[in-house]
């Protein structure tokens, strides 16, 4: 690919991640007015000046514009960055705690209206689930080649499945706290991690 073609590939991602950041923020702030069942994708489209056919250009169903979000991709990439001579855990946690720091405000504010929404909306926490489940699988795969294993080998499996744990288990404190305490609080987790999830 050449130099120009990345640029413009950059550009017109640059171009959808603005879109779809812009119609989840209208969509977030209809769900607040008028909850979230009595929200129609017509009200969003609406409230975001495009169409309902381009709202699902970004957005298979309604659902998709509160779980989707740019942070998996982007900590894939901070992961696979991470110093070769980094542990696994070590380098996960760097990538996670960059990632969440690098977050402007305003993304901040998107991914904690988000959680509330899925913590308090069933079909939305049980779909979060499957989403969670999909990225362990990609966790397993960039572990295991950071390793030099295979996305069979159990103790990468287990691994990636904790450092998925961790995330399910703080989503409710990213709910309600600010970005600073939960990168610190996220820093705790890991760190309990670490030690060998020594409790009591």
């Amino acid at each position: 690919m050449s130099e120009g073609t990345k640029q413009k590939v950059g550009l017109r991602e640059r171009k959808k991640a603005k879109t779809m950041a812009n119609v989840q923020m209208h969509a977030l702030s209809l769900f607040r007015e008028k909850g979230y069942h009595a929200t129609t994708v017509d009200q969003i489209a609406e409230a975001a000046e495009i169409s309902p056919s381009t709202f699902f250009r970004y957005f298979a169903t309604k659902e998709d514009v509160v779980l989707t979000d740019n942070y998996d991709p982007l900590l894939v990439a901070a992961l696979e960055n991470q110093p070769a001579e980094l542990s696994p855990l070590q380098a996960v946690r760097n990538a996670m705690i960059s990632e969440i720091i690098e977050m402007t405000d305003d993304e901040w504010e998107t991914t904690r209206q988000r959680n509330q929404l899925i913590m308090t909306v069933p079909e939305l926490r049980a779909a979060a689930l499957n989403n969670y489940t999909k990225f362990m699988q990609l966790l397993t795969q960039i572990v295991a080649k950071r390793v030099g294993s295979h996305s069979e080998d159990l103790a990468v499996r287990t691994f990636a499945g904790v450092i998925v744990g961790v995330n399910i288990s703080l989503m409710e404190y990213s709910a309600e706290v600010t970005k600073s305490e939960f990168s610190k609080l996220l820093d705790e987790a890991l760190e309990v991690v670490e030690k060998g999830l020594l409790i009591g």
